[in-house]
C-alpha cells in the first residue's frame, strides 16, 4: 500500500504545494491559479507534466468544481440548495466516497473495492493530509479528489 502526504503552507497566497511520498520526497506539485478566473488547481507530475485539473465552475447557480485527470471529467463536487448548512454531493461514475469527506477521513471505493483512503493529520501547523492509495492506477484520482474537497472547503469557509 502506498502513502502520500499534502502538507499545504499556512499563508500561502499562490495555493503551491506538493505531494510527498512516505520519503518526504516530492512525487506531486499542485499549484492554484492567483487571482484568476475560473479558479483552477493544477496537479503535476514531477516531469512537471500535468496529469489533472480541479476547476471551479464560475457560472453556476450554486458553486461547482469539476476534477479532471488526464483530460476527462471524473468528478464532480456540487453544492446542494439548502438553508440550513452548507451540502455537498461528491458525483463520480464508479467511485464512491464513503465517510466523512468534510472532515478529510473518508474510503474511496470502486466497484464495491477500497482502492484508498484519506485522513487529516492531527496537530500539524496548517492542513495535512495522509492518503493511502491501495490501486495504484487510482493514485492520481485521490490526490485531484483531496485537492478538489480541500478546495471546496476553503471556498465555503471564505
Amino acid at each position: 500500500m502506498k502513502q502520500l502526504y499534502i502538507k499545504q503552507k499556512v499563508f500561502s497566497v499562490s495555493g503551491k504545494f506538493t505531494v510527498k511520498d512516505h520519503q518526504e520526497k516530492d512525487i506531486y506539485y499542485v499549484e492554484g491559479s492567483f487571482m484568476q478566473i475560473p479558479k483552477t488547481f493544477s496537479i503535476m507530475n514531477t516531469t512537471r507534466d500535468e496529469v489533472a485539473r480541479v476547476t471551479k465552475k464560475t457560472f453556476s447557480f450554486l458553486p461547482k468544481f469539476l476534477v479532471e485527470v488526464n483530460g476527462r471529467e471524473v468528478v464532480t463536487i456540487k453544492k446542494e440548495f439548502s438553508f440550513l448548512k452548507a451540502q455537498y454531493t461528491i458525483e463520480a461514475a464508479g467511485i464512491v466516497v464513503h465517510g466523512n469527506w468534510w472532515d478529510m477521513d473518508f474510503q474511496v471505493i470502486q466497484h464495491g473495492e477500497v482502492v484508498g483512503t484519506v485522513s487529516k493529520e492531527w496537530f500539524t501547523w496548517g492542513d495535512s493530509y495522509k492518503i493511502q492509495i491501495v490501486d495504484e492506477e487510482m493514485e492520481t484520482i485521490m490526490i485531484a479528489l483531496v485537492v478538489a474537497i480541500d478546495c471546496v472547503k476553503a471556498d465555503s469557509s471564505g
